[in-house]
């Protein structure tokens, strides 16, 4: 009985959103009033979610996973490389069921994978996959719940020094690229230097994309077309290149491997996970020590956001300058001689 009489009054005591969900107890002086809180109470939770009784999901993570390539992911470039890491993850967490599944459990997770070696970068690039696919599944209507790792925060990183080559290591390196047996990597890595180009942008040119004196990169890591002017010279290599050795519309094969040698014939010591990015981080270093705009370089490397270009305002020949001028110590010279 929802409503019944008491030595206060008429009292109701309802759950309008089921069994499990939120009690209300109120007494009114009249059976009418009670009948209609009653009522009201009742028609909240047909007019609003808030109000009703969430039913248990029972679904595993895989299966949202499923759900996320199904109906997003596939339309993604990286779609397919994200999946796996994806299907990897929930295998690692035992795939739980899903509306069981929270923050605790991938604290617990990423702890064990920094444990086994695994840098902090990579397991944030994991805690944002995940928490991008509950978003995007609740975009979508495929999940109606709270976004588990939403308010988990990822770890705090020490910025990678960007490593580039001098330009005495850009001849050593290009001396060591022209002998090598591989015919396609010393003009990969000029590309790559000349317009701060991916190695995968380069390597995977189609002849067409260069003409009237620019390089077009269309599969690009935004999804959006680059633009970049290049020299006559490079323009001419490239298309005698493709007429000796190229395959249909495809300037070069891969020639990661052979790269990788010309390093070490050149006796060049680079970090980790910088191999042929450290082209890139060259042409960006070089552009902005030689006086380029930091706006224009961020147009030509394509990055969504300034503050990825900011890494290299360091090495503009005035950056800052005003800390040596406007310091202290800097009128002081005479007195303290």
């Amino acid at each position: 009985m929802t409503i019944k009489k008491g030595p206060g009054g008429w009292l109701v005591d309802v759950q309008p959103g089921g069994r499990g969900g939120k009690r209300y107890r109120k007494t009114f002086d009249t059976q009418a009033e009670a009948k209609a809180y009653e009522t009201w109470l009742r028609s909240k939770v047909n007019a609003s979610a808030e109000w009703r009784q969430v039913g248990r999901d029972t679904r595993r993570l895989s299966e949202l996973v499923g759900l996320w390539h199904i109906h997003h992911g596939v339309g993604l470039r990286a779609g397919e490389d994200t999946y796996r890491r994806l299907k990897a993850m929930v295998i690692s967490m035992g795939d739980p069921v899903a509306d069981r599944f929270n923050a605790e459990q991938f604290a617990s997770y990423r702890a064990e994978r920094i444990a086994s070696g695994v840098t902090a970068n990579a397991v944030n690039r994991e805690h944002a996959y995940l928490r991008a696919m509950f978003n995007e599944l609740s975009r979508l209507g495929h999940w109606t719940r709270d976004n588990p790792l939403q308010r988990m925060r990822a770890f705090k990183t020490v910025e990678r020094e960007l490593t580039y080559l001098s330009s005495s290591e850009i001849v050593r390196l290009l001396t060591a690229l022209a002998e090598a047996r591989n015919k396609h990597v010393l003009l990969i890595a000029k590309i790559c230097l000349a317009t701060g180009a991916r190695w995968s942008e380069a390597e995977e040119l189609c002849i067409k994309q260069v003409r009237g004196g620019v390089i077009q990169f269309a599969k690009t890591k935004s999804g959006k077309v680059r633009v970049v002017p290049i020299e006559d010279g490079l323009e001419q290599a490239l298309q005698q290149h493709h007429a000796m050795h190229g395959t249909g519309d495809r300037l070069f094969q891969y020639a990661w491997s052979a790269f990788r040698e010309g390093i070490e014939r050149a006796d060049i010591k680079l970090p980790d996970g910088q191999m042929t990015h450290a082209l890139r981080h060259t042409f960006a270093s070089h552009f902005i020590m030689n006086g380029g705009n930091i706006l224009v370089l961020q147009r030509i490397l394509g990055h969504q956001s300034l503050t990825m270009t900011m890494r290299y305002a360091h090495l503009a020949p005035d950056h800052l300058i005003e800390a040596r001028q406007l310091n202290p110590l800097a009128g002081l010279h005479l007195a303290v001689a």
